[in-house]
C-alpha cells in the first residue's frame, strides 16, 4: 500500500511540475524533497527507496551539469536537428521573416494569457471616419443598381467612377499628407464590408486599389520622387492602380515566375539609357483593363553586371505607365459572371529606365519580400471584410424572407429544415464577423498578421460559402431565377472566386496557416532554427542547449496539461469570464495545450517531411484557426458588453468551433504514422474520450428565431451593412416590411381559423377578407394591413422574366433597348 501512495506522490509531483511548466532546478527540488521525505519516513523500503534515488541521480546530475549535458545530451540531438530540418524555400524563408507575431503565438504556448487579449480593446472608428461611412459610402450605395452593373454594363456606371475618385475611396489606405484619407485598417473594413454586401463587383474595384496596389508597396519603399508623384494622383483618382504578379506559368508559387527583365542600355525619349528589357505575360489581374499605372513583378538579371556583380539578381519589382510602348492591356477575364475589371497584360520587349524600379536599384531583388509583407496586410482586410460584407446582408435577407414566405399557412423559417440552416448562417456570420474585426484591428496595432491574415483570409471565405449555400437552399427558386429581384445569384456564382484569389484556398489551408503558424509562431522552433546559423561551435552549442530543454519541458507541459485539463473540462485552468462564459475559456484553454502538443510531435515524427504532409498540417491549421476564431468570438463578447441576448449565438458557433477543433485533432491522431503510439496520444488528446458535439437542435431553434424578428441582437449581427429599402434594393425593402409582416400573423392566424370553422369563405384572399369584415371578424385596420402585407409579400417573393432579346443584350443592338428599359423601369 505504501508503495502505491509513494509511487502516487511521485507522479503527482511529475505532473504538477509539468503542469505550471516548471524549470529543470524546481523539477530537481520538488522531486527530492518528495524522495527525501519517503527515506526520513522509511517508506515504502529500502529498495524501491534505492532505486528511485539512483534513477533520480542518475537523471537530475546531468541534467543540471550543464557542460555533461552539452556533450551526453544536447551534442547528438543539435546534430539530428541539423538533419531532420526541413529545407526552406526562398518563397517560404521571405514569408517567415515577413510577418509578426501575435495573439496566435499563444496558441502555440499551451498555456494562452485570455486577459491580456479580452482587455485589449478592439478599434473602433474615429468620428471623421464614421461620417464617411454615412455620407459618401451610403450615397455610393444609393448609386448602384448590381442588376445593370453585372448584366447590361459588365461595368460599373460612369457616375460611380466619379464619385470614388473625387470622394477618395482609391486612397483610403494613403496618409493626408500625399492626399489621401489616411484611414485605419478598421474604417477599411468597414468601408468594403458595406459595399461588398452590396455589389461584389463595387467591393473589388474599391478593394485592390487599397490592398495589394501600388500605393501600399510606395508608401513602404518607394523613391520620395515616387511617393510623391504617384501617391496624390493615386488619391485622387487621376490613377489607377493594378499589380501584375500572376503569370501563366506560376501562380502561387510567384518566385517561379517566367516574367523576367535584362537590365541593358536602350534608347528612352530620343536617348541612351540605362534601363530594362521586359518580357512578361501577366493574368487575372483585378483593375488591368481600366488601369493607368501597373505595377510589375518579375525576375531580373544582369548578365553584363551593368548595377551589381549578382547575374540572377531576383524577383524586383517596376511601375509602368499604360501607355508604356509594347505594353498590351485593355481585354477582359469574365470572372463567373462578377464583371469587376480583370484581364491579362502582355509586354514584348518592353524597355524602361531604371527610375521605374519601385523604391529604385536599392530594392532590386527584393519585390517577393516586399509583397509578401504588403501582402499579410492586405490579406487580413480586403477578402475576410468583404466575405463579413456579404455574410451579413444575406443574413439579414434570409431571415426577413423566411418570415415573409409562407408555406402551409406558416413562415418557412419555422420548419425544423430550415431552422437549421439559419442556425448555420447566423453562427458563421457571427464568427467571421468577429474574425475580420480582430485582425483588422490587429493591423491598426502595428501588427503584420501573416498568420491570423491566412486564418481569416481562408476560413471567411469558406464560412461565408456556406453561408450563400443555405441562403440559397432556403430561397429555392427565388434564389435560382436570376434578374433585378435576385439578390443572391451573382454572390453564389462569384463564391468560387474569392475562394482562389490571394491565395488559393486548398493552398492557404493545407501550407499556409501551419506551415508558417508552427516555425513563425511556436516559442522555440525558429529560435533554434536560427541557433543552427551560429558560426561559433560553443555559442551553438550552449545557445541550443538552452532551447532545447526548454522546448522539451514545454512539449512534456502542453502533453500534461492536455490530460488534466481534458480530464477535468478545464478546471484547472485559471481563466476569465462570468458564469457562462468562463467554460469556454476552459475548453480553449485545454485545446490550446492539445493542439501545441500534437504540433511538436508532428514535428519531432515527421521533420522535414511535414511539408509534403499536406493533410496532417491541414488538420493542425485546422485546429489553430478554430481556436483562433473563438477567441476573437469572445472578445467580441467581451467588448460588446456581454450581451445576453447574444448568447445563443455565441454558443451556437463556439461549439460548432471546438467540434471542429476535436475532429482535426483526432484527424491528426487516426493517422500517426506508428499506429501503437496512437493510443498513448489519445489517452493524452482525449483522456474521457471526445465529448464534443455540434450543437443542439434546442440551441438551433432559439438562434433560427432570433433571424426572424427585429431585434438588438439581430442588428448587431448585421451591423454596418447597407439597408435602404429604397426601390432596387430588395433587401432594405424587406427589412421595412418584415415588422408588418409580423403584426399581421395573429391576423392570419385568426382568419385561417373563421375558414376553418366554416365561418367564412370566398374563392380569393380579398373575398375572405371581406366576408371576415362584414362578420366583425376584422377590422378596417386589420383588413387594410392584410391587403398591404399581402401585395407587398407577392412582390418579395416575385422572380423577373425576360424577352429572349433583352437576354441577348449584350451580343445583339437590342442592347442598348433593353438597358433604356430596365433603367426606366426601376
Amino acid at each position: 500500500m505504501m508503495t502505491l501512495l509513494f509511487f502516487a506522490v511521485v507522479l503527482a509531483a511529475v505532473l504538477t511540475c509539468g503542469f505550471f511548466k516548471a524549470r529543470v532546478p524546481v523539477w530537481t527540488g520538488v522531486i527530492a524533497a518528495v524522495l527525501l521525505a519517503f527515506t526520513v519516513a522509511g517508506q515504502p523500503g529500502w529498495f524501491s527507496l534505492t532505486l528511485s534515488w539512483l534513477v533520480f541521480l542518475a537523471v537530475a546530475v546531468p541534467m543540471n551539469h550543464r557542460p555533461w549535458r552539452r556533450e551526453w545530451l544536447t551534442r547528438p540531438v543539435l546534430k539530428a536537428f541539423a538533419g531532420m530540418v526541413p529545407q526552406i524555400s526562398e518563397t517560404e524563408q521571405v514569408a517567415l521573416e515577413a510577418g509578426t507575431v501575435g495573439f496566435e503565438g499563444e496558441l502555440f504556448t499551451g498555456k494562452p494569457r485570455w486577459q491580456r487579449l479580452i482587455k485589449k480593446p478592439l478599434h473602433e472608428l474615429t468620428t471623421e471616419e464614421q461620417a464617411f461611412l454615412d455620407g459618401p459610402v451610403e450615397q455610393l450605395c444609393d448609386m448602384i443598381d448590381e442588376w445593370e452593373v453585372s448584366h447590361y454594363r459588365a461595368d460599373l456606371p460612369e457616375e460611380v467612377w466619379e464619385h470614388l475618385k473625387k470622394n477618395g475611396f482609391f486612397g483610403m489606405i494613403i496618409p493626408k499628407e500625399y492626399g489621401g484619407l489616411g484611414f485605419s485598417a478598421v474604417a477599411h473594413r468597414a468601408v468594403l464590408e458595406k459595399v461588398a454586401g452590396m455589389s461584389s463587383t463595387l467591393g473589388s474595384v474599391i478593394a485592390v486599389p487599397n490592398s495589394l496596389g501600388p500605393a501600399e508597396l510606395l508608401l513602404h519603399y518607394g523613391t520620395k520622387e515616387q511617393k510623391n508623384h504617384y501617391l496624390p494622383r493615386l488619391a485622387d483618382g487621376r490613377e489607377i492602380p493594378c499589380f501584375g504578379l500572376t503569370s501563366t506559368t506560376a501562380g502561387s508559387d510567384a518566385t517561379s515566375i517566367s516574367d523576367y527583365g535584362v537590365v541593358c542600355k536602350g534608347e528612352w525619349n530620343g536617348k541612351e539609357t540605362l534601363g530594362i528589357r521586359l518580357n512578361f505575360e501577366k493574368r487575372y489581374i483585378t483593375l488591368a483593363p481600366v488601369a493607368t499605372v501597373v505595377g510589375l513583378a518579375f525576375r531580373l538579371y544582369d548578365p553584363d553586371g551593368l548595377i551589381g556583380e549578382t547575374e540572377d539578381i531576383g524577383i524586383t519589382l517596376a511601375l509602368l505607365p499604360r501607355n508604356t510602348q509594347g505594353m498590351e492591356i485593355g481585354r477582359r477575364h469574365f470572372p463567373l459572371n462578377n464583371p469587376f475589371p480583370n484581364g491579362p497584360i502582355v509586354g514584348t520587349d518592353v524597355f524602361v529606365p531604371l527610375d521605374y524600379l519601385l523604391g529604385g536599384t536599392e530594392f532590386v531583388g527584393q519585390g517577393w519580400r516586399m509583397l509578401v509583407e504588403s501582402l499579410s496586410v492586405g490579406r487580413a482586410i480586403s477578402l475576410p471584410s468583404s466575405s463579413t460584407g456579404g455574410a451579413k446582408s444575406v443574413a439579414l435577407a434570409t431571415g426577413a424572407y423566411a418570415r415573409i414566405r409562407k408555406q402551409f399557412n406558416m413562415p418557412i423559417g419555422r420548419f425544423e429544415g430550415v431552422e437549421e440552416a439559419l442556425a448555420r448562417i447566423a453562427g458563421y456570420t457571427y464568427a467571421i464577423s468577429a474574425l475580420s474585426r480582430q485582425t483588422a484591428s490587429a493591423v491598426d496595432d502595428g501588427e503584420k498578421p501573416a498568420v491570423p491574415g491566412a486564418i481569416a483570409k481562408y476560413w471567411a471565405t469558406e464560412l461565408s460559402r456556406e453561408v450563400l449555400k443555405d441562403s440559397m437552399d432556403i430561397h429555392g427558386g427565388k434564389g435560382i431565377i436570376l434578374g433585378p429581384k435576385n439578390y443572391l445569384g451573382r454572390g453564389w456564382q462569384g463564391a468560387p472566386i474569392w475562394i482562389t484569389v490571394e491565395g488559393a484556398n486548398i493552398l492557404t489551408r493545407s501550407l499556409m496557416i501551419f506551415g508558417q503558424g508552427a516555425i513563425r509562431c511556436h516559442p522555440y522552433v525558429l529560435k533554434e532554427l536560427e541557433a543552427l546559423q551560429i558560426t561559433d561551435e560553443d555559442e551553438r552549442l550552449e545557445t541550443f542547449d538552452k532551447l532545447l530543454f526548454a522546448h522539451v519541458g514545454h512539449s512534456f507541459s502542453c502533453a500534461v496539461r492536455s490530460m488534466v485539463l481534458g480530464a477535468s473540462s478545464g478546471r484547472f485552468a485559471a481563466v476569465p469570464g462570468d458564469r457562462k462564459t468562463r467554460k469556454y475559456y476552459r475548453k480553449l484553454s485545454r485545446y490550446s495545450a492539445a493542439f501545441a502538443f500534437l504540433a511538436d510531435i508532428a514535428m519531432l515524427t515527421y521533420g522535414g517531411k511535414l511539408k509534403q504532409k499536406e493533410k496532417i498540417s491541414a488538420r493542425l491549421g485546422d485546429a489553430l484557426s478554430h481556436i483562433y476564431i473563438c477567441s476573437a468570438m469572445l472578445r467580441r463578447f467581451e467588448q460588446e458588453g456581454r450581451p445576453a441576448a447574444d448568447q445563443p449565438i455565441l454558443a451556437w458557433a463556439f461549439h460548432d468551433a471546438i467540434y471542429r477543433t476535436q475532429n482535426a485533432l483526432a484527424g491528426v491522431i487516426d493517422n500517426y504514422p506508428f499506429a501503437w503510439v496512437r493510443p498513448f496520444l489519445r489517452l493524452l488528446v482525449f483522456p474521457t474520450g471526445r465529448s464534443e458535439r455540434t450543437p443542439n437542435d434546442r440551441l438551433g431553434h432559439k438562434v433560427a428565431a432570433l433571424m426572424l424578428s427585429p431585434s438588438e441582437t439581430r442588428d448587431r449581427l448585421t451591423r454596418g451593412i447597407y439597408k435602404s429599402d429604397r426601390t432596387g434594393h430588395p433587401i432594405g425593402v424587406m427589412e421595412t416590411l418584415l415588422p408588418k409582416v409580423i403584426a399581421a400573423e395573429p391576423l392570419d392566424r385568426k382568419l385561417l381559423k373563421a375558414l376553418r370553422a366554416g365561418q367564412i369563405g370566398g374563392r380569393t384572399y380579398e373575398e375572405q377578407l371581406a366576408q371576415a369584415h362584414e362578420q366583425k371578424i376584422l377590422t378596417d385596420q386589420d383588413v387594410e394591413l392584410l391587403l398591404d402585407v399581402r401585395k407587398r409579400s407577392l412582390d418579395v417573393v416575385a422572380v423577373d422574366d425576360f424577352d429572349h432579346a433583352e437576354l441577348q443584350a449584350g451580343l445583339t443592338p437590342t442592347g442598348d433597348a433593353a438597358r433604356a428599359e430596365h433603367r426606366e423601369a426601376a
